[in-house]
């Protein structure tokens, strides 16, 4: 299999760390109360990530992968005079959106005096005229609530539309910087319009703030949504806990967010220990023979557990069911239901051995993900949107906003969307599962020491 830094550098001209420009910054930005102004040689070193495809990049080719820092420049390349921003929001809804959008607003109004911001409305399909979703004039009057509601005020859509008439458009309006708000499909929209703008000679920023609820963007740290979509998840796996412990052999079952990482699914399961089983797609498992999940309930109800909770991520287990493949407008395979799929064969498994066995299937996902940011989710929009306008006024284009150890830098959207981040089963996180949900003593009980005590 081929690693994420060996695809680096078979082309390192697609997958630079280095920010694209639109050219050099001559005009005096009006912000007067920086506490801190980003120099042209403020970089952020990748060296302070601690991950393994980062550190392994560093040992073999003994380069020091830094990316731009982000923040506020004394010299700007747009003039806010004359500056005409749009703000889109694509593909799913995730807490947080409205925060970012608030965010954009405030801080072009605000910083830069910027007067004209426009909402485009349904993710991209607004910037196709056929659709009729005329945009809409934000202000910071129109935006100074919206960050009490889930969802996006803006709308959203999934779906590839036509690049270069979305420039049209963008031309049309008089549009010179753009912010595009979507996980990895919604950014690679981004990206292409980013080179349809260069290959015009347009002076566009294009600059993306990374929404992924599932956590799997690379180099770009915790994306906003996650954190709150971790705990909104623990009443979910609370009642399940409740209804299993409510009937003799009871087994609550929550699935959670999680196409192909298991991220939501992991931290749940730490964030509320009375999870069993924790699920995932980066970690296959069985559901027959000695080593499967059927067998591994029996072993715990054998042992004298009266009941378990099972917690699994959405993209599990996929290889499992039977089925055609099936995609969205976006072009993701939609997942079949790994939820159902387990509460049928948990319930067939034990009548066919006469075990009145209680399943209760939870699925929470559209509660969470259109439920309102928390409070360490709402902090870390509104300082994302505001490097995103930082980064925008000065020039940069096809790049996202991430946050690593606090840190703020720009990266390359190509580099963000390389490839799906995903949960290491060598790593302390997924170690961690393991100890708390004490789950390979039942699904594999060769692995369990002597003395050990199976998860209550």
């Amino acid at each position: 299999m081929v690693s994420l830094f060996d695809r680096i550098l078979e082309d390192p001209s697609e997958f630079t760390f280095l920010t694209e420009s639109l050219g050099e910054c001559k005009i005096d930005t009006p912000i007067v109360n920086a506490a801190h102004f980003i120099e042209a040689d403020d970089m952020y070193s990748m060296l302070s990530v601690r991950a393994s495809y980062v550190h392994e990049f560093v040992k073999r080719y003994g380069s020091v992968t830094k990316l731009e820092s982000a923040g506020p420049h004394r010299k700007i390349f747009h003039d806010p005079a004359t500056t005409r921003a749009a703000i889109v929001t694509a593909g799913g809804l995730c807490p947080g959106l409205n925060n970012v959008i608030k965010g954009l607003v405030e801080v072009l109004a605000f910083d830069y005096g910027v007067k004209t911001i426009y909402g485009f409305r349904y993710g991209y399909a607004g910037l196709i005229p056929e659709y009729n979703y005329d945009p809409i004039l934000l202000t910071p009057d129109i935006v100074d609530t919206i960050h009490e509601e889930g969802g996006t005020m803006l709308g959203s859509s999934r779906g590839q539309q036509d690049t270069a008439r979305m420039v049209d458009t963008l031309e049309r309006l008089g549009i010179n910087v753009l912010f595009a708000i979507g996980g990895d499909g919604s950014l690679r929209c981004a990206r292409d319009v980013s080179n349809e703008c260069r290959a015009r000679g347009l002076r566009i920023s294009v600059v993306g703030i990374p929404k992924t609820i599932d956590n799997d963007l690379h180099f770009v740290g915790r994306t906003f949504g996650f954190e709150t979509a971790v705990a909104a998840s623990i009443p979910a796996i609370r009642s399940a806990h409740a209804e299993a412990l409510g009937a003799y052999h009871g087994i609550g079952l929550v699935k959670l967010m999680g196409r192909d990482s298991g991220f939501i699914a992991a931290y749940a399961a730490l964030a509320n220990p009375v999870v069993n089983f924790c699920l995932i797609p980066e970690s296959p498992f069985t559901v027959d023979g000695e080593n499967g999940l059927l067998r591994a309930l029996e072993r715990r109800f054998e042992s004298g557990r009266s009941h378990a909770v099972i917690v699994v991520a959405e993209g599990a287990g996929q290889e499992l069911m039977e089925g055609e493949v099936r995609k969205d407008a976006s072009g993701n395979i939609l997942k079949k239901d790994i939820g159902e799929f387990l509460k049928n064969r948990i319930t067939s498994h034990f009548k066919a051995k006469n075990d009145d066995v209680t399943v209760k299937y939870i699925d929470p996902s559209y509660t969470i993900r259109s439920c309102p940011a928390d409070a360490s989710d709402s902090v870390l929009c509104y300082r994302l949107a505001r490097m995103a306008v930082h980064a925008a006024m000065a020039g940069r284009t096809n790049c996202v906003v991430g946050r690593l150890n606090d840190d703020y830098s720009l990266v390359p959207i190509p580099l963000a969307t390389i490839e799906r981040r995903k949960v290491e089963l060598s790593s302390n996180l997924w170690a961690s599962v393991l100890d708390a949900t004490g789950q390979e003593f039942y699904m594999n009980p060769a692995a369990k020491p002597t003395g050990a005590i199976y998860n209550p």
